[in-house]
C-alpha cells in the first residue's frame, strides 16, 4: 500500500468510530431499497460489489483503528510524562534536569546524578542517582515545581552519610554497582555494558559519556554523568 493509500486509509478509521459505520457510509438509499437488507448490502460493500470508496476489510480496519489510538495514547502520554513541561525554572540544576527528563524516559540516555548536600537533620550525605530510573519510579512534579530537593536517598545507586557513616549501593535497571576494585566506584550500563567512570580525576567517564559540573545554590555539590545508550541495530 502506498503512502497516498495508507494516508486515505489513516482518515478513514479516524473518521469512522466502527467498521459498520464504514460500510454503512457506502450504502446507498437505492442499494437498500433493492436488497432490502442491510447486512446483505454491507457484506456486497466489503466484497467491493457496491459503494463507490476504498475496499477495506474488517481486518486491516480494526488493525488501523487501534494503531491510530495507541498513536494518540502515546502522544497524549509523552505530553503528561514530562514533569517538567511548562515550568519557569531559574535553578540551574533543575534547568539541567528538564533538559534530560525526555531523553531519560525514552532510554535515549540514563544519566547518574551525584549530590552532596544536608538531608533534614542537618547530617551530610552524598550519593549516586540513577535519573532514569527514579523518572519512572517517581512523581518529579513536586522537585519541578520546587517543593522540593533531590536528595539521594539509601534505596539508590550509591548513598552515604557521612555522620552516621552508613554506606548502602544498590543495582538499578540501568545500572550495575561495581564498588570493589582498584579504581574506585564504577557502574555498568546494563542495555550496552559501557562502564561509567564516576573518578573526577579520570580524563574521562568513558565510551558516549560527559561529566558536567552544575553550580546551584541550592546544593554543596552536584554532577551529572550522561551516558548515550547506542543500540544494536
Amino acid at each position: 500500500m502506498d503512502e497516498e493509500a495508507v494516508g486515505a486509509t489513516d482518515n478513514i478509521v479516524t473518521e469512522f468510530a466502527t467498521y459498520e459505520d464504514f460500510l454503512d457510509s457506502q450504502i446507498t438509499p437505492l442499494d437498500l431499497y433493492y436488497l432490502e437488507d442491510e447486512e446483505l448490502a454491507r457484506q456486497l460493500v466489503e466484497l467491493g460489489y457496491r459503494g463507490s470508496g476504498e475496499v477495506l476489510k474488517r481486518e486491516e480496519f480494526e488493525a488501523r483503528k487501534q494503531a491510530a489510538e495507541a498513536s494518540r495514547l502515546s502522544k497524549r502520554s509523552q505530553q503528561k510524562t514530562l514533569a517538567s513541561s511548562g515550568k519557569e525554572l531559574k535553578d540551574p540544576f533543575l534547568k539541567a534536569l528538564a533538559q534530560r527528563e525526555e531523553a531519560n524516559r525514552s532510554g535515549k540516555m540514563t544519566s547518574i546524578i551525584f549530590i552532596r548536600d544536608k538531608n533534614p537533620k542537618g547530617q551530610e550525605i552524598s550519593g549516586y542517582i540513577d535519573y532514569a530510573h527514579r523518572l519512572k519510579t517517581e512523581d518529579f512534579e513536586p522537585y519541578f515545581n520546587g517543593r522540593r530537593r533531590l536528595l539521594p536517598r539509601p534505596s539508590d545507586l550509591s548513598f552515604y552519610n557521612w555522620e552516621t557513616q552508613t554506606a548502602t549501593s544498590n543495582p538499578t535497571p540501568n545500572y550495575q554497582v561495581i564498588a570493589e576494585n582498584s579504581i574506585g566506584l564504577l557502574f555498568k550500563n546494563k542495555r550496552d555494558r559501557k562502564i561509567l567512570n564516576v573518578d573526577p580525576k579520570a580524563p574521562t567517564p568513558g565510551d558516549n559519556s560527559a561529566r558536567i559540573t552544575i553550580e546551584s545554590k541550592k546544593y554543596i555539590q552536584v554532577v551529572i554523568y550522561d551516558h548515550i545508550t547506542r543500540r544494536k541495530t
